[in-house]
């Protein structure tokens, strides 16, 4: 093998060689790409579950059996929360969702952490916390983990109506 033929091997290897390393980046980069996805899928999935578990239960403790007429029937915002003697998943009204966290580690790549929040909402402008009772409540779900970079929100209203 002449000195023509060695320098076209060796320039040949390098060729093959970047080419390999350009297509393991791809791969890499798509991968990681795909897993941003699906983890960020199934904290939307995670969140939305808590979310249609609460749309199930009462508006409020005092509405579990009996209907409220006035807003004073409610309970007061800075008691939004476990009520006495309820326990998840056996709540029995949306606010003792309320500083409500739990941990999924139900699933194999990652472990979520679940968080809500329940608040009084304006019924003109639902992004304002109202602090006095209105017929309007807000669930907030947070979902985190390690394996996202972002954290997941997402928000429901819930209004009472009573029909006579």
């Amino acid at each position: 093998m002449n000195t023509g033929q060695m320098l076209m091997t060796i320039g040949a290897l390098v060729l093959l060689s970047t080419l390999f390393l350009r297509v393991n980046t791809n791969y890499l980069h798509n991968s990681t790409t795909a897993n941003k996805s699906k983890f960020e899928i199934l904290a939307a999935s995670l969140a939305n579950s808590v979310i249609e578990e609460a749309s199930d239960k009462a508006f409020d403790n005092k509405t579990v059996d009996n209907s409220a007429t006035d807003l004073t029937d409610l309970t007061l915002p800075d008691s939004l929360g476990v009520d006495d003697g309820d326990e998840y998943p056996n709540f029995n009204d949306i606010d003792d969702y309320n500083d409500f966290t739990k941990i999924d580690s139900t699933l194999p790549s990652a472990v979520f952490h679940v968080s809500c929040t329940v608040n009084y909402v304006s019924q003109s402008d639902p992004d304002i916390i109202s602090h006095t009772r209105t017929w309007t409540k807000k669930i907030s779900v947070m979902v985190t983990s390690l394996s996202m970079s972002d954290t997941v929100r997402l928000s429901s209203l819930f209004c009472y109506w009573s029909f006579r």
